[in-house]
């Protein structure tokens, strides 16, 4: 009986600890911590599932312009679309799109007379159209 005694200590001296520390573990991943309605381990699941959204670089270019526009000028960020699309054509097609959205930015940021001011001939006229196109 002694030795059966000290075989089932040593079994849960050497289990007990592991339950303990699995137990504890998954009731950590179980609690919301974030304070939402669902478990931080439910959320991730979710989104492990759904692949990323890549954006084009039309885009990225666009808000990156649009944010040096608010921070610099409209300037700056009209001489950086034409040192981008000169260096990457592929974007020369979306130039038009994104110098307007520019003078549409300029204008709300600007006003209308004072956007206009900063017409270049980038991209043709569509910074000058985005400015009229905002001003009507």
């Amino acid at each position: 009986m002694n030795q059966s005694a000290r075989r089932i200590g040593r079994t849960l001296a050497l289990v007990l600890p592991v339950v303990l520390v699995l137990s504890g573990t998954l009731a950590v991943t179980r609690v919301n911590w974030s304070g939402g309605s669902q478990s931080v381990l439910t959320a991730s699941a979710e989104d492990a599932s759904v692949p990323a959204k890549s954006r084009a670089p039309q885009d990225v270019l666009r808000d990156r312009l649009l944010l040096e526009l608010q921070d610099k000028s409209p300037a700056t960020a009209l001489t950086h679309l034409q040192e981008e699309v000169n260096e990457r054509p592929s974007l020369a097609r979306h130039c038009a799109s994104i110098a307007r959205a520019l003078g549409r930015a300029a204008v709300r940021q600007y006003g209308p007379s004072r956007a206009q001011s900063y017409s270049r001939p980038v991209c043709d006229t569509a910074f000058a159209t985005g400015v009229a196109q905002q001003t009507t």
